[in-house]
């Protein structure tokens, strides 16, 4: 019986890293995966649990039975299973409301959905100070079978950080993730009752999961939003992603939704977004400077393939690699989006491992690797600038999308310092109705009349497309001097998050637009 015991440890420090894993996925739909977030989730649970040791403990001296044991625990399966079936309309409404942007709701709902974790967060807490007092005979095993059990429960609690993120989330969606791991837990729970009281007192408790598939069929069908225009979505390891199709545009949103990540419309190439900005990135280079002259490009964050659509437009069939690091964005892209151009070569991979194993040398640089709210910082640092620049031409470019908000632009100010740590000029235009500004960072010196100057010769041309014409120009209209030094990011320190964090205070009190990433 012990050795059993022992293994419903094992299953419910499983069940309880797993509820916390997919609880970030499950309102990461929603309110995204900011460190706000991640922060809220994991400290609101580590409370939970904290409550749930003390009244384990207290519990078990009172109660020292087994069934008690395997009855809390089946409780603890059982509210698992009800709380993404009891918050997927709240997640929807605030769906709703974080699309207008409307903050009381939108608190209201996140607080309501975290309340609803209290119950099955706390009684799994109950679950390893309780077997401890089951588990020990005589005061002088109390070390080693305190040991023996945290070490069992934090074993499992090692399987569950990775099955749900890895296996189920992408393979069964977030909502059956829940109810995979709740059922398992009532099925150990049920045979350990079972084997302790009796199986006639186990059927007692079959209505628990019996009444928790009959609420799978009544609430767990459906889509996890209801957007307008939706066509396509689906969770992957990485991302919860959405495809919108409306006045014949399609558009593929990521998490929260607050980032236009890709446009594609058959006839229309411009978005007014920042990815036509990146094709003016090689003309900063000194007069004349031709579009022939552009031999190959990366892109870092290619999403479902907008700049790689453009830059095929204005440039030809160059080749062109993608990273992308995740595989089922780049599905996505191929079906949605027509991401099937033959001079096209999505990996997918992280960006900045992939130019580290690349061995081409490009023309042009493009970094657009959001994930709402954030750049990654590994892709923001001196070190990787470095990697960047040994993979540029003499005369090639970096291009670099960057958040900013009203009154705040300390992100874009870093990336400027630290990119003339490597480059010896970089440039700053802020992209129209958005709060996105693009860097440019060139091998050689070059400044903005060398800019203007290749726009005056490609127009007395006559044969450039008018794509690129239109880039040129809007980097001309929206430059920004490049500001004063502020700190240079470094693989060591890199308070991006920090940094992103004030500007999403700020962007809630003054945002009122949806930012294109």
């Amino acid at each position: 019986m012990k050795r059993y015991l022992y293994f419903a440890v094992f299953s419910s420090g499983m069940t309880t890293l797993a509820v916390e894993l997919t609880a970030s996925r499950l309102l990461g739909s929603v309110f995204g995966t900011s460190n706000l977030v991640w922060a809220s989730i994991i400290g609101l649970i580590l409370i939970y649990l904290t409550v749930g040791y003390f009244i384990g403990g207290r519990i078990a001296d009172r109660h020292p039975y087994t069934h008690k044991f395997y009855i809390i625990m089946l409780w603890g399966a059982f509210t698992s299973g009800l709380v993404p079936l009891v918050s997927r309309p709240v997640l929807r409404f605030s769906a709703q409301a974080f699309d207008d942007l409307q903050l009381g709701i939108l608190f209201g709902s996140f607080l309501t959905v975290m309340v609803l974790f209290i119950v099955p967060v706390t009684l799994l807490g109950t679950i390893s100070p309780f077997a401890i007092r089951l588990a020990i005979n005589t005061p002088d095993q109390a070390g080693k079978i305190s040991g023996r059990v945290y070490a069992i429960s934090t074993l499992g609690s090692f399987i569950g950080t990775f099955l749900p993120v890895l296996v189920f989330i992408p393979l069964i969606g977030t909502t059956y993730t829940f109810l995979l791991f709740s059922y398992y837990l009532m099925f150990v729970a049920l045979v350990g009752l079972g084997m302790k009281a009796g199986w006639r007192v186990v059927f007692r408790w079959v209505w628990m999961p019996v009444v928790l598939i009959i609420f799978t069929f009544l609430w767990a069908t459906g889509g996890i939003k209801t957007t307008v225009g939706q066509v396509y979505e689906t969770e992957s390891s990485y991302n919860y992603i959405e495809v919108l199709q409306r006045d014949g545009y399609t558009m593929l949103r990521l998490n929260e939704g607050q980032g236009v990540h890709s446009v594609y419309h058959p006839e229309v190439l411009d978005h007014n977004g920042p990815w036509l900005q990146f094709l003016a990135a090689p003309f900063f280079n000194s007069p004349p400077f031709l579009p022939e002259n552009v031999n190959n490009i990366a892109i870092v964050g290619l999403a479902a393939g907008t700049v790689a659509q453009q830059a095929t437009e204005v440039f030809g069939p160059i080749s062109i690699v993608g990273f992308e690091i995740d595989p089922e964005i780049i599905e996505v892209g191929q079906e949605y989006f027509k991401m099937t151009l033959p001079n096209l070569t999505p990996i997918a991979q992280d960006g900045r491992w992939g130019l580290v194993q690349s061995d081409e040398i490009f023309s042009l640089i493009v970094i657009d690797a959001y994930r709402p709210p954030y750049i990654p910082w590994h892709l923001t640092t001196k070190e990787f600038f470095e990697i960047a620049r040994g993979h540029l031409t003499d005369d090639g470019v970096l291009a670099i999308n960057v958040g900013q908000a009203p009154n705040d632009r300390s992100l874009v100010d870093a990336l400027v310092t630290t990119l003339l740590a490597i480059f010896p000029s970089v440039h700053v235009m802020d992209v129209p109705n958005t709060f996105n500004s693009l860097v440019y960072a060139t091998v050689q010196p070059t400044n903005f009349e060398n800019l203007a100057d290749n726009l005056d010769l490609l127009v007395a041309r006559g044969d450039v497309n008018q794509l690129l014409l239109d880039s040129i120009y809007r980097a001309l209209l929206f430059q920004k001097p490049t500001p004063g030094p502020t700190i240079v990011l470094t693989d060591d320190r890199a308070p991006v998050e920090w940094m992103v964090n004030k500007m999403v205070l700020t962007y809630m009190i003054w945002g009122d637009m949806e930012v294109l990433k």
